[in-house]
């Protein structure tokens, strides 16, 4: 089973980028942590993060028949972004989508997700752990599709 988990724009910046929100974890030190969670579940995952929606749009587009899911934090372009949500749509890879912080509880426009409709749910809220919840909902998700 192989996971491809994307990380969106600004997100090279964790460890720097508001700490209070997202924590000192550094990009690298998330990616560490999961694959040794993706270890546990004995799935393969593939990580990839951009800056530039056109790049997360193609990753999203390569990953048809070669990822079996995809757990997505799309970050700002979550609330923005008609050219992802219609990248999901097209490659009908189940997705579910993270975020480290509830978007819930937070500025107004960040409560509306553009992508949450062609995902198969959203978590969000719980930092790194957000990733592994996704990871092993997917595991159970196609598992039981096999």
């Amino acid at each position: 089973m192989k996971i491809l988990v994307i990380n969106g724009v600004n997100m090279n910046m964790l460890g720097i980028r508001e700490p209070e929100k997202y924590g000192h974890m550094t990009l690298k030190d998330l990616e560490k942590e999961l694959y040794a969670y993706s270890f546990e579940l004995g799935i393969d995952i593939e990580t990839f993060q951009s800056n530039h929606e056109g790049e997360i749009v193609e990753k999203i587009q390569q990953a048809y028949q070669k990822a079996d899911g995809i757990v997505l934090n799309a970050a700002a372009y979550t609330h923005t972004s008609v050219a992802i949500r219609d990248a999901i749509a097209s490659v009908n890879i189940p997705t579910i989508e993270v975020h480290m912080t509830n978007i819930h509880s937070r500025e107004d426009f960040r409560q509306k997700s553009l992508i949450a409709g062609v995902c198969k749910g959203q978590i969000s809220g719980f930092g790194v752990d957000s990733y592994k919840l996704a990871m092993q909902a997917l595991c159970t998700m196609l598992k039981k599709q096999s």
